[in-house]
């Protein structure tokens, strides 16, 4: 219940200023892709239900519904690769957020095709908890291209949360630490 009312308390107090920086950030998608800036996309949630999660659309719309380990680093501009590295792209999820569907901090959404991570998960108990924003494995460097590995620290994760280590977690974020984005590299 506490997690619950901080991720509703800091959710509201950005949403504001995300608005703002997100008409920017999108401004900048809708003329690179010619597309929606806004990207949608069905991810795996607690309890294994599945939601749709909204971004800032960095990648063309012909990539598909695909992991950015399995995506050419290639087929992200400059201005998009600025998105990402800034962490503008997942600001859209604070609506998630605000649904319900998502923590500020927790287990990074998986995609439906992406069996191999649900059944570790799964093994881990990851999916009792709402997928995050951010996360631990975010932080420290892992992405879904580690399945296992991700899953391990994930479950980690979900075995010891607590709202001062979510609140490290979040500055290290903002501080440029969340380097879990494989499409980066």
């Amino acid at each position: 219940m506490l997690k619950r009312g901080f991720d509703l308390l800091i959710a509201a107090l950005l949403l504001v200023p995300a608005v703002l920086v997100c008409l920017v950030a999108a401004l900048f998608s809708g003329l690179e892709f010619r597309a929606n800036p806004l990207f949608v996309q069905s991810r795996v949630g607690r309890d294994r239900r599945p939601f749709r999660l909204y971004k800032i659309r960095t990648m063309a719309p012909t990539t598909g519904d695909r992991p950015s380990h399995e995506v050419a680093v290639t087929r992200i501009s400059w201005s998009s690769a600025l998105i990402r590295k800034l962490k503008l792209d997942e600001l859209p999820q604070l609506i998630c957020v605000l649904r319900g569907d998502m923590s500020l901090v927790g287990p990074r959404p998986c995609l439906p095709i992406q069996h191999e991570l649900i059944d570790a998960r799964e093994r881990h108990g990851v999916f009792r908890v709402r997928p995050g924003v951010t996360g631990l494995a975010q932080v420290q460097g892992i992405d879904m291209s580690e399945p296992e590995r991700l899953a391990a620290i994930d479950g980690d994760y979900v075995a010891n949360q607590s709202l001062t280590g979510d609140i490290r977690i979040l500055l290290h974020t903002f501080s440029g630490g969340g380097r879990g984005d494989a499409a980066q590299r």
